[in-house]
């Protein structure tokens, strides 16, 4: 079974991609830096309620929705926030 922690990965996964974002523009919106958000989604360090926090107000959703899985949060996001390289349509992502 997975844990929150990976869920939480994949989450941050599918919002990075919907909202076309990279770790070095993730990591500026919310105040750490891409070598931090790179151990956080490879597993090297864990997520903070903090993160959470700052995720959840970085993507303009709720903290819960970040811990609803990859295609709640993908849902989640308000329009002008994805990307136009996806067409700005929802992707459904397998979790």
């Amino acid at each position: 079974m997975s844990s929150t922690e990976q869920h939480l990965r994949v989450t941050v996964a599918a919002l990075m991609y919907a909202t076309g974002q990279d770790q070095r523009t993730l990591a500026s919106g919310v105040g750490l830096t891409q070598p931090q958000i790179s151990r956080k989604q490879t597993g090297h360090a864990a997520w903070s309620f903090t993160d959470l926090d700052r995720l959840a107000a970085h993507y303009g959703m709720a903290p819960v929705d970040l811990l609803c899985g990859a295609d709640h949060a993908v849902s989640c996001l308000p329009e002008h926030r994805r990307s136009a390289a996806i067409g700005g349509v929802q992707t459904m992502l397998a979790g």
